[in-house]
């Protein structure tokens, strides 16, 4: 029983991409275990897996923490197969960062040749208001070009830290849930022609 159990609860694929320096580890860390990392070797790719109660079920979030200057389009492009959703940062304090977001956008769509797939747009480092480059209505209107919601939050205070992952793995499991509603409605009384 408890095997069985425990192979039902959902796993929702969520990875974080944006540039280098932009916090996507110090998010990752802050949700995972509540600590802000002020040094952080940048990372290679990690991933990290954890239980959490999505809307009163068991579920378990599986993230990948990607490097930002990721040499290897082939080893990037894996990656993007293998998410259900995507984090996408950017440093509130480096328009440049901002800039790159496209990159990923695009590469992402390319990859998965969908622009349906679940994608939330951070802007990082709220907590450094005094170093601000981005302004919010930018970063509001990229978003809505995105259709994808816009969160800006502070690894280190952990501002919005939580409702970014649970709005995602919330659009994640909409996705899937559609998916097998499609699935269901598609076997009802259909023939197939070979």
């Amino acid at each position: 029983m408890g095997k069985k159990a425990k192979q039902e609860m959902p796993l929702h694929k969520v990875i974080m991409v944006g540039s280098g320096g932009v916090g996507k580890s110090a998010l990752t860390l802050q949700y995972m275990y509540g600590d802000f990392v002020e040094e952080y070797d940048p990372t290679k790719a990690d991933s990290y897996r954890k239980k959490v109660m999505l809307d009163g079920h068991d579920c378990q979030i599986d993230i990948l923490d990607t490097a930002g200057q990721e040499e290897y389009a082939a080893i990037r492009d894996n990656y993007y197969r293998s998410g259900e959703g995507f984090i996408c940062v950017f440093s509130l304090c480096e328009y440049e960062s901002f800039m790159h977001t496209q990159e990923f956008k695009d590469q992402i769509s390319r990859v998965l040749d969908d622009d349906k797939v679940p994608f939330i747009l951070v802007g990082n480092k709220a907590d450094l208001s005094q170093l601000r480059k981005v302004n919010y209505e930018d970063a509001v209107t990229k978003a809505a070009e995105w259709s994808c919601p816009y969160y800006e939050t502070s690894a280190k205070t952990r501002q919005n830290v939580d409702e970014v992952y649970t709005v995602l793995m919330r659009k994640i499991q909409q996705r899937k849930e559609n998916a097998k509603d499609r699935e269901r409605k598609g076997k009802k009384g259909k023939c197939l022609i070979l």
